[in-house]
């Protein structure tokens, strides 16, 4: 008998002053058994910085040919392709030639390896967006998670402030393509 998916409900009070967005995001996340709570903190983390109108998470692990969360316009067309962690790079250019826009936040204890091993073969990919965050944060985060969240989330030039009840958690953003 299959594990059920663990549920979560989020709230995410979002000020991201670099781009002008002022949102409260209300979701409901599931974690596929096989997720661990830090890959759940990064697609939740990844929907803050990535933010759009129209952004929502899709099967995620379930569905292979799916990204972890898109934009999808009237036609159906993605307009963005976003996913989480360190997907193998023929992925991601697969993604590139099908999206308007794709977005990576990379993220894993062997980040700096798929650094070297991948970055080279994206980094001329005009439409893509790489970003990560310290593993340190994700991996705090992810020891303070309940399964109803409320997290307050500002962004500006480049650092992140999270609050979360009366602890706050800060990090920056490295971008590595624009």
């Amino acid at each position: 008998m299959a594990l059920p998916s663990t549920i979560y409900r989020v709230t995410l009070h979002l000020s991201d002053i670099d781009r002008g967005i002022y949102e409260s995001v209300q979701t409901t996340v599931a974690q596929h058994p096989s997720e661990t709570e830090e890959r759940l903190v990064a697609r939740l983390l990844a929907l803050a910085i990535f933010y759009q109108l129209g952004l929502t998470f899709t099967k995620g692990l379930s569905a292979t040919d799916e990204p972890d969360f898109w934009v999808k316009g009237s036609d159906d067309r993605v307009q963005l392709w976003g996913e989480v962690g360190l997907p193998d790079s023929d992925r991601i250019i697969k993604a590139s030639r099908h999206a308007d826009r794709v977005a990576l936040l990379a993220c894993g204890r062997s980040l700096h390896n798929w650094n070297q091993q991948h970055f080279p073969k994206l980094e001329k990919l005009a439409n893509l967006t790489i970003v990560s965050l310290d593993q340190a944060f994700i991996s705090n985060l992810a020891a303070q998670l309940h399964r109803s969240i409320i997290w307050s989330i500002t962004i500006t030039e480049g650092i992140l402030y999270l609050a979360s009840g009366e602890q706050t958690y800060q990090t920056t953003i490295l971008s590595h393509i624009r």
